[in-house]
């Protein structure tokens, strides 16, 4: 029996499943570029970011440029697997429409 993809309800919420669809096509990003892009406020995306990083999903790096604190985000070997799976879960479902 093939195992079925996991529907995750943490990387579920929109905010969470987009953060997880920019990293996951690349090695980091800058705090900012994902709150530009998701169009959320600091706050919105710091509480989406912890709980991705609660769940293990989530790996924050800071680093000081020009001076300032700057927080880069990756997926860790974890989050990528649990994206993988939640979208392999999301075409199923999607398939059965």
């Amino acid at each position: 029996m093939t195992a079925v993809p996991v529907f995750d309800p943490v990387i579920h919420a929109p905010g969470r499943l987009q953060i997880c669809a920019i990293l996951s096509r690349i090695d980091e990003a800058e705090f900012a570029m994902i709150r530009d892009s998701i169009k959320v406020s600091d706050s919105v995306l710091s509480k989406h970011l912890k709980q991705l990083e609660e769940a293990g999903y989530l790996k924050p790096r800071k680093a000081a440029v020009d001076g300032r604190q700057r927080t880069w985000l990756s997926l860790t070997p974890a989050g990528r697997k649990a994206f993988a799976a939640h979208v392999a879960e999301l075409t199923r479902l999607a398939g059965m429409a």
